[in-house]
This record gives structure tokens, sequence and C-alpha cells, in this order.
């Protein structure tokens, strides 16, 4: 077999280079599965996910099922007859009818699993201060992440590389191997390694509460949440009982009484604040109903007393 039937899931942006990677080689995508549209914005207007538009585009058949397990999709699935399934950030929890095809079910995870299995990743590996990570390409089995590893290549992470540039970074890298891999699988060169279970971690989903910043924490801890949560959904806190999101930030660790949250003297780059360590220096942030700006432009039309607590939720 030298053109394996490729069948492809996956729906947001990080799933594109793949897509793309996989239509610009010699492999033929015979279809592609994304989630359904859905409504966006203030308008709640349906719209597309990046994975469709780009098969639209390249004139490749697009389905779109509510849920996988639904028996006329899986009809029109079968029908394909594909030998392989690439998946790349679907949104949807497969069944074992349809990971097991001939050359298997391969999926792209940015992490060094078995570290970091789970809906989050990206973030989690920023938020909780990693030094590396990378991606690995594994043959999907039932459990969550845990299938075997086909594949894996590890980088550094950038002490201020956000959660948007790693994205960038990772899902290209992510696509780049894929191909080696695919052309492994079909010559019958590759090598499978069972994930250790002892290594095991998860990157839980995001929820509101992930985001909202804890002034009793670390400097450090803050400026990773930050970072891990940049561009969206964004760490936050409340200023003036007004939702404050801040995008970047830097840590300065260092002997402090102040009471964690206090504002300090704006600087000429940023804002401290203080922590239960130190200080941490906004930099990048946004006030509810406001544009996102630089810390020093905001200052110029906010009136902020230093000696200001950052988190209550309720104005003075």
């Amino acid at each position: 077999m030298t053109k394996p039937r490729i069948l492809f899931m996956g729906t947001p942006a990080f799933a594109l280079p793949a897509l793309d990677t996989l239509l610009a080689g010699s492999f033929p995508v015979i279809a592609v599965v994304t989630q359904p549209d859905r409504p966006k914005g203030r308008g709640q207007k349906e719209i597309a996910p990046p994975v469709k538009l780009l098969a639209q585009k390249s004139g490749v058949p697009v389905m779109q099922p509510q849920a996988v397990k639904d028996p006329s999709f899986l009809e029109k699935f079968y029908s394909l007859k594909p030998d392989m399934v690439v998946v790349a950030a679907f949104g949807q929890i497969l069944p074992k009818m349809i990971i097991d095809f001939p050359l298997g079910c391969l999926n792209i995870h940015p992490s060094l699993l078995p570290k970091y299995r789970g809906a989050a990743p990206l973030n989690w590996s920023i938020i909780r201060g990693e030094k590396k990570t990378g991606v690995t390409i594994m043959l999907m089995d039932e459990g969550m992440d845990s299938g075997d590893i086909l594949a894996q290549e590890e980088t550094l992470l950038g002490d201020e590389e956000t959660y948007g540039q790693l994205h960038d970074r990772l899902a290209k890298d992510g696509a780049a191997l894929l191909m080696k891999t695919v052309a492994r699988v079909i010559s019958g060169k590759v090598q499978r390694q069972q994930q250790d279970p002892s290594g095991v971690t998860f990157a839980p989903r995001l929820t509101r509460e992930t985001g909202k910043i804890n002034w009793r924490e670390s400097a450090v801890h803050i400026a990773n949440l930050i970072r891990g949560l940049c561009p969206s959904p964004a760490a936050y806190t409340f200023l003036d009982g007004q939702l404050l999101k801040i995008y970047a930030a830097v840590a300065e660790p260092d002997p402090t009484d102040q009471v964690p949250g206090t504002i300090g003297n704006p600087f000429t780059d940023g804002l401290p604040v203080a922590t239960s360590d130190g200080h941490v220096i906004l930099k990048d942030i946004q006030l509810a109903g406001k544009k996102r700006m630089l810390m020093t432009d905001f200052l110029r039309g906010y009136r902020l007393a230093p000696g200001s607590i950052l988190g209550s939720t309720t104005s003075k």
C-alpha cells in the first residue's frame, strides 16, 4: 500500500497545519470530519470551524456530525473505507469503531506523553512552569490520550512564551512530525512504545475559575498563569469592581510586607502588584468595556491610587 486513503478529523486552528501538510503531500485525504458550525459573537452568527473552511477551499468533502456515534454518520464514515484516520484536536471522544482501521488512528497531541493527557496540555505546561514540552504522535485507543507512542519530539519552552505562541509553534511541529510518522507507518518501520503509567499527569479543561488570579500565590506562579492563558481566555482580576484581564506580566520575586494584591507606584514599563513573595509587573491589560492596551497607556487615562488592592468584585 503506497497511498493510503486518509480520513482527517479536526476542528480548531491547531489542526490546520496538519491538514494543510497532508493535502500538500502525496497522501490522498478522502474526507474531513469536523464539529458542527457554532454560534459566536454578540449576534450569535453561525461560524464554521477553521478546518471546515480549509477543506472546502481544497475541495475535500466535509462531514459535521453532532455525535460521532450517530448511526447515519457511521454509515457514511465506513462507506469511505479509510485505511488510516488522522486526528488533531477534534473535540469529541472517539469510540472503538472509529479508531480501529488497518493502519490505525493517529493523533497529534501537544505534550510529551504521558505528561499532560487531557483537554488543555498547552496551557497547563506553561501554567505549571515546565521548562520543556513537545509533540507526540500516538496510536489512539479507547482511553484518554493513553495509546502507544509512535513518535515524539521535544522542545524547550521560552521563559516568556505565551499559550498563543506555543500553540502556533507546536501546531507546525506536530504537522511535520505527523508526515514523518505516516511514512513510517506505511513502510512498516514505525515502532510502538507503551506509555509509562508512573509518569501520567493530566491537563484538565479550563474553567472560568482557572483564570482568576490569587495574589497570595508566588510571583512566578502568577506570571506563568498569565502566560498560560494569553491571549485567550486570559487571566483576570478585578479593579474597582470591574473585570481586568491581564495578558502580559513579569515576575519579580523579592521580599515584601505588602498585602497580596496591593498596587505599588507605577514603573516606566508597568504596574507592580504585591504577591506572597514579591511583585508581578503588569504590562498588557484590558479593563471591562475598554480595548486591550499597554499598562503605561492605560495609566495615562485612569486614576489609580497606590495602595489600592486588586481582586475585589465590589466597587469602592
